[in-house]
């Protein structure tokens, strides 16, 4: 993937057109890649096989293409459905970061195992690097997984 566009919805900003363009020179995974990468997880794959011959019927969410600095990070509910009807229940919450995968019981957990820190722990910010003004310019990876 080189680029990816998103359109802003809200107040101010709606319509507004952002543009995040990614180094040619390193191989940024795409949606398909990510969730391909996901399916065959070894860990993951027998996890999920087990789910789903106990009655139950395992639903994949939304996956979020998040970007966060030259790359993007990927986030996406896991649920569980019995076969009686209920309402499924969040079960596990996949992250994708780069060459890494975490398949843990929040997000909070997946981001710890991903950048192995608490997640919302406060980050020393780096040298150069400014809090952009309320009006959601793309921020450093630090912010964003500051504010998730």
């Amino acid at each position: 993937m080189i680029a990816w566009l998103a359109a802003r919805s809200d107040g101010v900003a709606y319509g507004r057109i952002l543009a995040f363009l990614f180094p040619k020179q390193r191989l940024i995974y795409g949606p398909r890649q990510i969730a391909a990468r996901i399916d065959q997880d070894p860990v993951i794959s027998q996890q999920l096989s087990l789910w789903n011959q106990r009655g139950s019927t395992v639903i994949r969410g939304s996956l979020l293409a998040i970007p966060v600095e030259q790359s993007l990070l990927y986030v996406q509910p896991l649920y569980l459905a019995a076969e009686k009807g209920s309402i499924p229940e969040l079960k596990r919450v996949f992250v994708a970061y780069g060459n890494q995968i975490a398949m843990e019981e929040s997000l909070e957990a997946s981001l710890q195992s991903i950048f192995g820190r608490r997640a919302g722990q406060a980050v020393a910010s780096r040298p150069g690097t400014a809090t952009p003004p309320a009006g959601g310019d793309p921020q450093p990876q630090a912010g964003l997984v500051t504010q998730a």
